[in-house]
């Protein structure tokens, strides 16, 4: 169970006020494996790859052989381009690559349930009916976030876009992002300390989490 607030009015603790979790999606036995097998996978899909040297064979310059293969007593050279002349090509240099890997999607989604469990245990977890805001100033939501005490948080909302109005009041207060269930990372949730959903995104979540019911055809 999870006591339920509002950016607009200060939460109220009551039985009308709690909501139920699902214990397959929100109570995951902690696996640091997995959580580990996820952050590196996203951190891998974030790298550029995009790192590039020239090859004595890229390198613009003749092909003419530096010096006479024998005759002056110094060591014996190919053409300009070699690796070891000062503007030459570079041996073994990176290339432009791929560095994103593969996880089964089922990993994943496991990875979700232990991050989102570990943070309901370490009380980083909490759940808004709504994240609707009235205004677009930074002001007032900066303020309300304060009072609550929900400096460093993560929001994330179930609808299909982030609330327009929320999005340009956030936009511009440090330490603060809001992002859809269906954008949320295991990084993102391990990274963050603390991290807010809405009704609807507990809903997504334990919908797309939860345990899929097999029902039988005749």
């Amino acid at each position: 169970m999870s006591n339920l607030g509002s950016l607009n009015s200060k939460p109220v603790h009551s039985t009308d006020n709690v909501v139920q979790l699902d214990p397959h999606v929100f109570s995951h036995p902690i696996r640091r494996d997995i959580l580990h097998l996820c952050v590196v996978h996203h951190l891998d899909s974030l790298r550029q790859g995009s790192a590039n040297t020239k090859t004595r064979g890229e390198v613009r310059g003749s092909g003419r052989k530096v010096r006479p293969q024998k005759g002056s007593g110094r060591a014996r050279l190919g053409d300009a381009q070699s690796p070891m002349l000062r503007g030459g090509g570079v041996a073994f240099g990176p290339k432009p690559r791929d560095f994103s890997t593969k996880l089964p999607r089922k990993v994943i989604e496991m990875g979700m349930r232990v991050a989102l469990s570990a943070k309901l245990r370490e009380h980083g977890l909490g759940v808004v009916k709504s994240l609707n805001w009235p205004g677009v100033k930074t002001g007032p939501l900066a303020k309300r976030i304060s009072e609550l005490g929900w400096r460093r948080t993560l929001f994330v909302t179930g609808l299909d876009e982030i609330p327009e109005r929320l999005r340009r009041a956030s936009s511009n207060i440090d330490k603060v992002e809001v992002v859809t269930a269906k954008d949320l990372h295991v990084y993102d949730a391990v990274k963050w300390p603390r991290v807010v959903l809405d009704l609807a995104a507990v809903e997504w979540l334990e919908r797309k989490l939860g345990k899929k019911t097999v029902v039988d055809s005749f």
